[in-house]
């Protein structure tokens, strides 16, 4: 049938799909790092929204329990964290069998065997096992633990109720133990049946030779962005060195992160040792390391995160400083003036007692003594403007031109990322007491609280213009500040 000639003869249109912008990192996702066998060394990091998650994984006794307690126990209550593996010992091979579903993990499935077999290869080992009776089981537990029994020794099975899985997991650890997908035996083939068949999609992960600490955290950072604060909470012993070594690499990493750790050497409140945990890192001078003393919780810098990582800097007024705050859960010191002194001239943190029957963080800073605040909102403010310039380039459906109304833009986007920070409280007007800085002199206020600035095009060399570059762009910037002490001065006349 004729339909008539095509509208698109007079009337042509297309559509073009602009690509997803670029997002901003996320500086609320903490990072608690374990040596908790829960995690296997493949998977390395999990996230969790609550506290009950990281109980079914972990139980309630687990180190990384008792830091995600303290997370999460702040209010505001954060959302999530992350918890990732160490391998402070050797670890063993492990199979992880498929996601089950609810139809599949019917206890009839399995009660129906009677004489089943599969074959499984354990640390290079052929294993045939035969056999196995499953019809008294009454659980999915019982089933792993007739299959542990047919591996004589060899590895354990064990039913995972979160995951919802089989995993079978090789008495022996380093990088020689392994266990391989599970195929047909001479018998009922059960494989299948668990889930442990290299199609169903499982994954078999080989074990590792024990690790430092600082090159399991290393191994996270180059893993992935989605964590900013770490926190390590591990059942091994960890030396002062140890965690220098990790504050080192937090430092310099090219992600930007901020480590929190608990001290809880008596040595820290005393103003003459300097061998002490925060001794250590004052003498680092490490911005990136925030220190706290307990006597009676080792994960107490877990609480403080899960109070900073609350805030939205995408809102209003919603910057904060970590001074003054509460820590649920941690029980506050009660300390002698002496003993806070000590403290303090070592930038170590402490959940403190003051006779007004209140408790508060003092004094909120980093062991340079750098605010907490400065640099996560720092952080923050960079990534913000980095994103936004490159969605600026990326979006742009044509070119941005290298003249002057093109450096504009970027001056532009700079500007409205930097209103950003003043509509949430980590810029405000001020004195400019920095350099010169283009139409800024030093001296001069700041009525915005930002000023940002380039040069001309005209200006550049010719390499650089040959090179595609824009001028440098350079933003004046002041902090909001907070108010940590005030004098109040009493005149009293009778």
């Amino acid at each position: 049938m004729n339909t008539g000639l095509n509208v698109s003869d007079i009337v042509a249109v297309s559509v073009s799909l602009s690509p997803a912008a670029a997002q901003t990192r996320n500086f609320g996702n903490l990072l608690i790092l374990g040596d908790s066998a829960v995690i296997d060394t493949q998977t390395r990091i999990r996230l969790y929204t609550s506290l009950a998650g990281v109980a079914g994984d972990f139980g309630t006794a687990a180190p990384e329990y008792l830091a995600a307690k303290d997370f999460f126990a702040q209010s505001p209550q954060p959302t999530q964290c992350y918890i990732g593996r160490w391998a402070s010992g050797a670890s063993s091979g492990v199979l992880q069998g498929a996601v089950l579903t609810a139809a599949e993990q019917a206890i009839a499935n399995f009660t129906a065997v009677t004489t089943g077999s599969m074959d499984i290869t354990v640390d290079g080992t052929a294993h045939n096992l035969t056999a196995i009776n499953l019809s008294a089981v009454t659980n999915l537990n019982g089933v792993a633990s007739a299959i542990t029994t047919a591996l004589a020794g060899a590895a354990t099975c064990v039913w995972n109720a979160t995951q919802q899985n089989f995993s079978v997991t090789s008495a022996t650890t380093g990088a020689t133990s392994t266990v391989g997908f599970a195929t047909a035996g001479t018998g009922t083939d059960i494989s299948g049946l668990l889930g442990l068949q290299s199609t169903q999609g499982g994954y078999a992960v080989a074990g590792i030779a024990a690790e430092t600490l600082l090159s399991a955290v290393t191994t996270l950072d180059q893993m992935t962005t989605a964590w900013y604060g770490l926190q390590i909470a591990a059942a091994s012993a960890i030396t002062d060195a140890q965690y220098v070594g990790v504050a080192g690499y937090i430092e310099a990493a090219t992600n930007t992160h901020i480590f929190g750790v608990t001290t809880q050497e008596a040595g820290a409140l005393v103003a003459a040792t300097n061998t002490d945990l925060a001794s250590l890192m004052q003498q680092g001078n490490y911005s990136r390391t925030f220190v706290q003393y307990s006597s009676t919780d080792p994960y107490a810098s877990a609480s403080i995160f899960g109070r900073a990582f609350t805030v939205d800097f995408t809102g209003q007024n919603t910057t904060i400083t970590v001074k003054f705050k509460q820590e649920p859960g941690v029980t506050p010191e009660y300390l002698t003036e002496t003993q806070a002194a000590a403290l303090n001239a070592k930038n170590c943190n402490v959940y403190v007692e003051y006779n007004n029957s209140t408790a508060i963080l003092q004094q909120g800073t980093m062991a340079s003594g750098q605010f907490f605040d400065v640099i996560q909102g720092t952080d923050w403010l960079q990534n913000d403007i980095q994103t936004a310039v490159y969605n600026l380039l990326f979006l742009s459906p044509t070119k941005i031109p290298q003249t002057d109304a093109g450096v504009n833009q970027i001056v532009a986007t700079v500007s409205q990322q930097c209103q950003q920070a003043v509509r949430n409280g980590l810029i405000a007007p001020g004195v400019w007491n920095g350099p010169n800085l283009g139409a800024i002199s030093t001296g001069q206020t700041l009525t915005q609280g930002y000023y940002v600035y380039a040069a001309p095009v005209a200006t550049q060399t010719q390499a650089d213009r040959s090179a595609r570059k824009a001028p440098v762009t350079q933003a004046a910037i002041k902090l909001a500040g907070a108010i940590h002490t005030a004098d109040v001065l009493i005149s009293v006349n009778q």
